[in-house]
């Protein structure tokens, strides 16, 4: 067993869902102030740690009227619900002594500084955590695509995505009870296999970057830090 971190620098992507917790949508405390004691966990190790946030949880208040509205718009929308996650999870590290930096895409100055990439990277190596709203600040790309995006600009030996799974699998786990998790895969294997790791265009891009990404459960007290040890949690998805 590893007794340091087996990465130096990573890009969490942690959907809106996942602050969720138990609630339909919105924020649940307790849940989110898990997670950024569990992020604060792998920073104390001395891991560079840098978080794309999705905005799936507050969108999905509004998406019954979002229907029928321009995919422009839409997306626009989903964006500033990143950037409302991206200042809740700031807060809450800054409760727990964190020190966290909040840069959007988008240019809102009074609440979030504008994405500078030197200015993440020195961040990053001063142990502040960065956490990127407002996407791409483009529409028509997921924070998928943001995820793998930024865990390139940022140098990151691997984009962790964090899902309400603890792995692929070889079929839906709900279903399929006997379905098996998978421990390690290529990305060829993915592709092969039809298995839905990342949104296509993130999975090509970290595909051509040769970026690995491994795909775990942010629900599993401890996985996170079991996968930045190098431990067995999870799927990893290598070049």
């Amino acid at each position: 067993m590893m007794t340091t971190p087996a990465f130096k620098r990573i890009l969490l992507k942690l959907s809106g869902e996942a602050l969720m917790g138990d609630d339909s949508y919105g924020i649940n405390r307790a849940t989110i102030d898990r997670i950024v004691t569990e992020i604060k966990e792998v920073v104390d190790l001395g891991v560079e740690v840098g978080v794309v946030i999705g905005g799936g949880n507050i969108f999905r208040g509004v998406a019954p009227a979002a229907a029928g509205m321009d995919r422009a718009t839409a997306d626009y929308m989903g964006m500033m619900a990143t950037v409302m996650n991206a200042l809740a999870l700031q807060d809450a590290m800054r409760r727990i002594g964190l020190v966290s930096r909040v840069q959007s895409a988008l240019t809102i100055e009074q609440v979030a500084e504008p994405y500078i990439r030197g200015k993440a990277m020195r961040y990053l190596e001063e142990g502040k955590v960065v956490i990127f709203g407002a996407g791409t600040g483009n529409p028509f790309f997921t924070t998928d695509t943001a995820a793998a995006l930024r865990g390139m600009e940022m140098n990151a030996d691997i984009v962790l995505k964090a899902t309400k799974v603890d792995g692929v699998y070889t079929d839906d786990p709900k279903t399929h009870p006997d379905a098996m998790r998978y421990k390690e895969l290529t990305f060829d294997e993915a592709i092969v296999k039809n298995l839905k790791v990342m949104d296509a265009t993130a999975f090509t891009l970290c595909r051509d970057q040769s970026m690995p990404l491994c795909v775990f459960s942010i629900f599993k007290q401890g996985a996170l830090r079991r996968v930045v040890m190098g431990e067995d949690e999870g799927t990893r998805v290598l070049p």
